[in-house]
């Protein structure tokens, strides 16, 4: 089955279609993905200098990561993977908790009242089923509230996937399904992965509408995910959205992606930038100019630093963590197993 691509703004930045969001709101969206941009290069750095575990870049997919939240209330649902940083934070994660998750602090998943963003997943499409799971709650609470959960094309092939995508469908919950097909499930090309053409054919199946995006275009993806979201919040169910993308960068720092793809591969998408893309529009617009990116670029830095810093300063968790944020009442093996610790130590 073919499918269009929706695009609203061309590579070169000039419009192809209708604008879903007004310039001053581009402008603020523009300022979030370069945000996005600084924090995951910073983070990259940090984990080349042994400050961070493991981390999964993502430039390329900011257009994604902004633009699927941007249309959200602030008591939607978030449930996004590793690799999803720009979109949690956006949607009110702290940054400073997505920082130290990446070094194994589990305060780093301790999500602040009234956020409604899942720390990030970590198993590969696991997370799918609880974002049903809570979109289903609040379409039985009559709650209005939709759920986004965000994911890449290598998590179409889990079975959690199918389920989720399954019992969405079935049950009609206000879920919104946002894979952004980056290409590549860490080594494995795209066409490895699936005999259909497209992803978004996978939501006919489940008897949901699909939507096929250029996801390196803000306002496409904007576009697509503010008309499944109104879809969802008007009780009409799920949406599947498939937006096209490239992560520039290996699947996490310890990936080599030049084992399995070519540089002039990444040098084309890299033509496609969604911040030049989008910069580009804005300078067309008159709403650009170099006194106001400059603005942007220090406050984005500052904001970042402010974030590591605090990070940084939190004094280590002790061994007596393990056995206080297990209950809220510990049960007798816990209290024998602390008093070991107690005394061995």
């Amino acid at each position: 089955m073919q499918h269009e691509t929706l695009q609203i703004l061309s590579e070169g930045g000039t419009l192809v279609g209708e604008p879903p969001i007004t310039i001053q709101r581009t402008r603020e969206l523009y300022e979030a993905m370069v945000i996005g941009r600084v924090y995951d290069r910073k983070c990259t750095a940090m984990q080349k200098q042994g400050r961070l575990a493991t981390y999964a870049p993502f430039e390329g997919q900011e257009a994604c990561q902004i633009g699927a939240v941007a249309p959200l209330n602030n008591d939607d649902w978030v449930v996004a993977t590793y690799r999803d940083a720009a979109a949690m934070w956006f949607a009110g994660y702290p940054m400073v908790n997505l920082i130290l998750g990446r070094t194994g602090d589990e305060r780093g998943g301790n999500t602040p009242d009234g956020i409604n963003v899942l720390p990030p997943s970590i198993t590969v499409g696991g997370h799918m089923i609880h974002a049903v799971g809570t979109a289903w709650a609040d379409k039985l609470q009559s709650s209005g509230r939709v759920s986004l959960t965000m994911f890449g094309d290598g998590a179409t092939s889990e079975g959690d996937f199918h389920e989720a995508m399954n019992f969405a469908g079935v049950f009609a919950t206000p879920t919104v399904f946002f894979c952004q097909n980056n290409g590549w499930a860490i080594s494995l090309p795209f066409e490895r992965q699936t005999a259909a053409a497209s992803l978004v054919d996978k939501a006919v199946g489940y008897g949901m509408p699909g939507i096929k995006v250029d996801g390196n275009d803000l306002l496409a993806v904007v576009s697509a995910t503010t008309q499944a979201v109104d879809a969802a919040r008007a009780g009409e169910g799920p949406t599947f959205i498939e937006a096209m993308t490239y992560r520039v960068g290996p699947h996490t720092t310890a990936d080599d992606p030049g084992r399995y793809r070519t540089e002039d591969l990444t040098t084309t998408w890299r033509d496609r930038d969604p911040i030049d893309r989008v910069r580009r529009y804005l300078e067309g617009n008159d709403a650009w100019d170099a006194t106001w990116e400059n603005d942007v670029a220090d406050t984005a830095s500052a904001k970042v630093e402010d974030a590591v810093a605090e990070a940084e300063a939190l004094e280590p968790l002790s061994g007596k963590e393990i056995f206080s944020a297990m209950f809220a009442q510990p049960t007798q093996p816990l209290i024998d197993q602390q008093g070991m610790l107690a005394r061995d130590s």
